[in-house]
């Protein structure tokens, strides 16, 4: 083995450990994902959210550390982005009543069970969370 395919096998290796701690990507929103999810019993966890929007990336930040810190959160609560400029107006949004882009929502069942809007303090975002992972593993 040349000391060319040495070192990339070697650098395959090394991050395979990381591939097993990644962060699993939250679902993208389509019409009856958050329904089918719902009546499955989940609990989910909405983020209504823009790429251009700098709150809504403050937010993805602290959701990610938290996620991090805690690992239950990802394997307890469905997590789904919902891309504002494709369905600000759609009937999810409307019947939640989604005044604006960095809201987050937690819904159980037929209940709502917390929301955040435009708010990017880890200990906000950290309260909802813990709401969701509490409904999630009641």
């Amino acid at each position: 083995m040349d000391r060319r395919s040495f070192l990339s096998a070697a650098g395959a290796l090394a991050i395979v450990p990381l591939a097993g701690r990644a962060m699993a990507a939250p679902m993208e929103y389509k019409p009856g994902l958050v329904t089918e999810k719902l009546k499955a019993g989940e609990t989910v966890f909405l983020d209504f959210k823009a790429s251009w929007c700098t709150t809504c990336k403050a937010q993805e930040r602290v959701l990610d550390a938290l996620k991090s810190e805690n690992p239950a959160y990802e394997q307890a609560i469905t997590f789904i982005n919902v891309d504002w400029d494709a369905h600000g107006k759609s009937d999810l949004a409307k019947s939640l009543k989604i005044p604006r882009r960095s809201t987050l929502v937690v819904l159980k069942g037929d209940a709502e069970l917390g929301r955040i809007v435009a708010d990017t303090s880890k200990g906000s975002i950290k309260a909802l969370m813990d709401t969701a992972l509490t409904a999630a593993t009641a």
